[in-house]
């Protein structure tokens, strides 16, 4: 699915909420959108590696990890094994790790950075609760959009899926 976030922000200007461009293109598809499924988690990945390896078809993980620049919560085999589970991509309010792994696959990846050092899974963090990234308020099952431009969130869904 190609998105164009400013098509479709000048197609339902009173349907979108514009995150703050705050973001960064990581993954080998640039653009990318789906339902969404929120993460809330501080670093620490284990609810991101444990929805990865769920079915994803459609949708995207919007991760609320408190903006830390200290821990990735995304590395190659996490993204590849959401890839293996049809999942569309992840916006992170946080970093990743294995940029360039990450880049060759095609899946969507937005983060704030890069950083080297993974988490320490504990188990800790909450599942599809409310989260607020990006001046943005974000609701489980939702849409989400983005390419190089922005990313959009709407109540309800933009584009038709495949």
């Amino acid at each position: 699915m190609k998105i164009s976030t400013p098509d479709l922000c000048d197609e339902y200007p009173d349907s979108v909420r514009i995150l703050e461009p705050i973001f960064r293109n990581y993954g080998g598809k640039t653009s990318f959108g789906g339902e969404i499924v929120t993460i809330k988690c501080f670093e620490d990945n284990s609810r991101v590696k444990e929805s990865a390896a769920t079915p994803g078809k459609g949708k995207v993980m919007v991760i609320d990890g408190g903006g830390s620049l200290k821990k990735a919560l995304l590395g190659d085999l996490i993204a590849e094994t959401a890839l293996n589970n049809g999942w569309e991509g992840f916006i992170i309010y946080g970093c990743i790790r294995d940029a360039e792994q990450i880049g060759s696959m095609q899946i969507g990846v937005k983060a704030l950075n890069t950083i080297p050092l993974k988490t320490q899974r504990k188990g800790v963090g909450d599942l599809n609760i409310p989260i607020t990234i990006g001046g943005v308020t974000i609701t489980p099952g939702e849409h989400i959009y983005a390419d190089t431009t922005g990313i959009i969130v709407s109540s309800e869904p933009l584009i038709k899926s495949d």
